[in-house]
């Protein structure tokens, strides 16, 4: 169930809405189907020294070191 940015035709409210498959996403405000999608860039994934600790955490249970630069690989397992 992917969320879309739609922008409405008749209003020109832009918004964000979880969307099934079995359903026609209606404008929010209005109430009209009459709706274009929106193009939007993914979130970049965070930076912050926790989500790097977590992933190497991560990374060394499942046995690889994907989650360290080339120079900090030379002196794991030393």
């Amino acid at each position: 169930m992917p969320i879309f940015d739609y922008r409405c035709l008749a209003c020109d409210n832009r918004f964000e809405l979880l969307v099934r498959s079995s359903t026609v996403p209606v404008c929010p405000k209005c109430g009209s189907a009459d709706l274009a999608k929106c193009v939007t860039a993914p979130a970049t994934p965070g930076k912050s020294k926790g989500i790097i600790a977590a992933a190497r955490r991560q990374a060394n249970k499942e046995g690889h070191f994907s989650n360290y630069s080339r120079a900090e690989r030379k002196g794991i397992g030393k």
